[in-house]
């Protein structure tokens, strides 16, 4: 302890994102269930140290492994095994996943390669992350991180969630 008080904590990656996002999402009245695979869980992290969080957060699920995305989130099996995990397509498939998982109003999900190797013929940086929200509507971008395995899973949290407060808002006009 500094001689003030309490050292102030370092904020999470992507937390004034998160809060953002949160704000749009409640102002609408809707909900959010996340599926974190490179991230390993911080994107829920993020979300859940914004205070009030649980207004909207449903929960999220961390799919590391393959067969989980199929298993668990309806991700068609074909689809991974044609295209990998690192895809566009599976990226919707498992924020679709999420939403109808979850039951929840939108879907976040992200999926890539935090490095250091390749995987499935991508580089390390390599993200794809999708917002599935009401009426079907998904949006689907790429990001091409730089930097080392922590860089990018900071890096695909922050941009995901950046993504996802201006899907919101684009969605719901909030």
């Amino acid at each position: 302890m500094s001689a003030g008080g309490p050292a102030p904590r370092p904020a999470l990656p992507g937390a004034e994102p998160a809060a953002a996002a949160l704000r749009a999402l409640e102002a609408a009245g809707a909900t959010l269930a996340t599926v974190g695979s490179l991230t390993g869980g911080l994107i829920g992290a993020a979300l859940t140290g914004v205070a009030g969080a649980s207004a909207v957060y449903r929960g999220g699920v961390v799919a590391y492994a393959t067969d989980l995305k199929a298993g668990m989130l309806g991700v068609p099996r074909d689809l991974l095994r044609d295209r990998g995990a690192v895809d566009p397509g599976v990226a919707r498939a498992m924020a679709e996943g999420a939403r109808d998982r979850l039951s929840a109003d939108f879907g976040l999900a992200v999926t890539g390669v935090a490095g250091p190797d390749p995987q499935d013929g991508h580089a390390p940086g390599t993200v794809y992350a999708a917002v599935c929200g009401p009426g079907g509507h998904c949006r689907v971008s790429e990001f091409s991180l730089t930097g080392d395995r922590a860089a990018v899973r900071t890096g695909t949290t922050e941009q995901a969630l950046l993504l996802l407060g201006a899907e919101v808002a684009a969605i719901t006009g909030r």
